[in-house]
C-alpha cells in the first residue's frame, strides 16, 4: 500500500508540474485520489461537479459523537466540506429528537475528494453523504462492529412499495433532512418517494421536490448539499423535472416511471445500438485531464 501511495504521489506531482508521462503511463484519477490518506493543507473548497471534481481542505466527521457513528471506517471516507460535517451533526441531533438514538452515517468523500476507487460515481467534492436507513440501537459500536453490521432495506423486493422496515420516523427524518436550506436534493428508492408523496399533507409539500428517486438507494438515503457560499469553483446542480411539475413536488407520472418502464427495462434490457466511437468517460476512467486543473494542486499539496 505504501508503494502504491508513493507511486501515485509521484505521478500526481508529475501531472501537476506539467511533465509529460510515457505512453500508457497516465494514471487513473481514482487511483491517485484513492491513495491519499489525509486532506490537503488548503482552504476548504468544492472544486468541479459532484461526479467530476475534487476537494481541498476537507475535515473529518468524527468517528463517533453523542448522536452519530461513522460506519465502515476502513474506507477512510468520512471526509467532507465543513458545511457537510456540520449538517450531519445537526441532522443526527434531529434524529434523536424524533425518537432514534441518532444516525449511522456511511460514505462522505475521500480525504481529497475525487473519483473513488469503487462504489460511487459522485461524492467527489465533499458535499455528498450516505445515511443508513437502519435506526441505531446503540452508538458505542467498535470499529470492528462497524465493518460487519449492515443497514436494512425499506422497500419490497419487487421495488414498488415500502416494506415493514419503513416507519413514520423515516418519513419525519427525511422531511427534516430535505427542509434544511443547505440541501439541494436527497436520493431515495422510488418506493420511498411514492410512499412519501402518498402520506405527505397537502398543506406542506414543497420540501418533497428535494426527494428524488434513484435506483440503489433502498438501504440508505443520499444527501447532497448545495454549493456553499464562497466556493466559486463548485458547479451547481441543474434543476430537474421534479422542480417544474405538479407544483414542484415531483409526485407525478415521472415518478411512476421508476416502478413501471424503468423496472421493465432492467428486467428486459432493450437492444443497445452499436457504439461507433470511444466509450464515454466516467468516474472509473477519468484521468487528471478530465478533472478541473485545480485538482492537480490538491494532489500536490502536503
Amino acid at each position: 500500500m505504501r508503494s502504491l501511495s508513493l507511486t501515485a504521489a509521484a505521478l500526481a506531482l508529475g501531472l501537476a508540474a506539467g511533465l509529460a508521462l510515457p505512453a500508457g503511463a497516465e494514471p487513473l484519477a481514482r487511483q491517485l485520489f484513492g491513495a491519499q490518506t489525509v486532506p490537503s493543507r488548503q482552504p476548504s473548497q468544492a472544486i468541479g461537479f459532484y461526479s467530476r471534481g475534487c476537494a481541498s481542505g476537507l475535515v473529518a466527521l468524527p468517528e463517533s459523537g453523542p448522536t452519530w457513528q461513522a460506519m465502515r471506517l476502513s474506507r477512510n471516507r468520512n471526509w467532507g466540506q465543513p458545511e457537510l460535517v456540520q449538517y450531519l451533526i445537526d441532522l443526527s441531533a434531529t434524529a434523536r429528537q424524533l425518537g432514534w438514538p441518532g444516525l449511522y452515517i456511511g460514505d462522505l468523500s475521500q480525504p481529497r475528494g475525487g473519483p473513488m476507487t469503487g462504489g460511487h460515481a459522485s461524492h467527489q467534492i465533499g458535499l455528498d453523504a450516505d445515511i443508513w436507513m437502519l435506526p441505531p440501537k446503540r452508538l458505542d459500536l467498535s470499529r470492528r462492529a462497524r465493518e460487519n453490521i449492515s443497514s436494512i432495506s425499506v422497500r419490497t423486493n419487487d421495488q414498488t412499495r415500502v416494506n415493514g422496515n419503513w416507519t413514520p420516523v423515516h418519513h419525519a427524518l427525511l422531511r427534516a433532512a430535505a427542509s434544511d436550506p443547505r440541501v439541494d436534493r436527497i436520493f431515495v428508492a422510488a418506493a420511498v418517494k411514492i410512499e412519501m408523496c402518498r402520506t405527505a399533507t397537502r398543506a406542506d409539500r414543497k420540501w418533497l421536490q428535494k426527494i428524488r428517486p434513484l435506483y440503489g438507494h433502498n438501504t440508505h438515503f443520499h444527501v447532497r448539499l448545495k454549493c456553499p457560499p464562497g466556493n466559486p469553483l463548485c458547479e451547481r446542480q441543474k434543476p430537474t423535472v421534479a422542480q417544474l411539475s405538479n407544483g414542484g413536488d415531483g409526485c407525478d407520472d415521472s415518478l411512476m416511471w421508476w416502478v413501471t418502464t424503468y423496472l421493465e427495462e432492467l428486467r428486459n434490457p432493450p437492444p443497445r445500438p452499436r457504439r461507433t466511437g470511444p466509450p464515454p468517460r466516467n468516474a472509473k476512467t477519468y484521468t487528471m485531464a478530465d478533472l478541473p486543473p485545480q485538482c492537480a494542486q490538491v494532489l500536490r499539496s502536503r
